[in-house]
């Protein structure tokens, strides 16, 4: 390595000195951790880390490389967006020898590419206590030039990370609209796998006007609340009867377009490792997650209900409608990375919707 000394400034003072593996570019941005083992390229192109400074809690990061962006489908194979979503990385060691059948390049090389700042040499052990302890905070990796703090979450994230125009994969007979609020790849690959014709629209895009077999609300980053027309647009689809489902920033979505509200977690759920609970059985799962915010599941009306519970907190991890074929996660049955417990729950989805699609007939 270069040995370039990089500082890493949290909002209350406290100041890391490290060496950079990256872009040589100062950036700001919500310092959140995650506890995963492996899968950097899928969490680095992850839309709904975007606007926020990610630490590695694993100690050793870059041994396998980066795989290229080879295509499949319109779509990149390997990565979960077109592009590295985070502002900057944080790592305890990087690793500059790196070996993988599929590597194309080193991950310091890709960060450069990207123009993302990384730094390594930092305790993130007790970085990730102090974010445990007092909550996600506000962060910059800085060199010489001094830049301000920013929190994302005032920002219209998801308009960032949305496709600005229709766009269509596949061609089975399922016709699933897909509302993209920073969508991960993965997601339209298990869709378009079981037989459906994607049709992916911006956030902000008026799906009642279209003809559909089934709505599909994606992941994203940043505040729920914030995406007051994607909500309007929701509630008018939740009065029809059409199968419904959401990943993530969609459960959240989905929530508020019901009635329920939304709340800001400590610091929280970025992990391979989530265990939740389907309620009102004894089957555990083990999820891959990614988010911020919660559903407040006081809140939600008679008609809706938990669908999964996180076994660490008893926070709410998916909803269902009690009568319409409408469910959502707050986890990622994609995965990409993680485990893929609950990739069962794309067959349900499309089990719903050929059921409306032979009631219709």
């Amino acid at each position: 390595m270069n040995n370039v000394k990089a500082k890493l400034i949290l909002e209350d003072g406290t100041v890391l000195i490290g060496e950079s593996f990256g872009y040589k570019g100062a950036a700001a941005g919500e310092l959140v951790f995650n506890t995963a083992m492996t899968g950097y390229p899928e969490s680095l192109t992850d839309p709904s880390y975007r606007g926020q400074i990610l630490v590695a809690t694993y100690p050793l990061i870059g041994n396998y490389g980066v795989p290229g962006n080879a295509t499949e489908n319109d779509i990149f194979q390997f990565w979960e967006s077109d592009k590295i979503q985070v502002s900057g990385m944080v790592v305890a060691e990087y690793s500059e020898c790196y070996s993988h059948w599929n590597a194309q390049m080193s991950l310091s090389q890709w960060l450069i590419e990207h123009k993302i700042p990384a730094i390594s040499g930092i305790d993130t052990r007790a970085l990730t206590k102090k974010l445990r302890e007092k909550g996600t905070t506000l962060a910059k990796i800085e060199f010489d030039q001094e830049i301000p703090f920013s929190d994302p979450n005032l920002d219209d994230l998801v308009g960032q990370v949305s496709v600005i125009e229709k766009v269509t994969y596949g061609s089975g007979k399922h016709r699933i609209m897909l509302v993209d609020c920073g969508i991960k790849n993965n997601i339209i690959r298990c869709l378009v796998s079981r037989d459906t014709t994607v049709i992916r629209v911006p956030y902000d895009y008026n799906f009642n006007n279209e003809s559909w077999d089934g709505l599909f609300l994606s992941n994203g980053p940043g505040d729920p609340k914030m995406n007051k027309t994607t909500i309007n647009n929701l509630r008018k689809a939740l009065e029809g009867e059409k199968p419904i489902m959401g990943i993530c920033l969609g459960n959240q979505l989905m929530a508020l377009a019901a009635g329920a509200d939304t709340y800001k977690l400590p610091y929280g759920h970025r992990s391979h490792n989530q265990p939740v609970i389907m309620v009102g059985t004894n089957r555990c799962f083990i999820t891959s997650q990614n988010h911020g915010f919660a559903i407040d599941q006081k809140t939600l009306p008679t008609d809706w209900e938990v669908f999964f519970e996180n076994a660490n907190d008893g926070t709410c991890e998916g909803i269902k409608h009690r009568s319409k074929p409408f469910f959502a996660a707050q986890f990622h049955p994609e995965a990409s990375g993680g485990p893929t417990d609950t990739e069962f729950l794309f067959d349900e989805f499309l089990e719903l919707v050929e059921r409306s699609r032979k009631s219709e007939d």
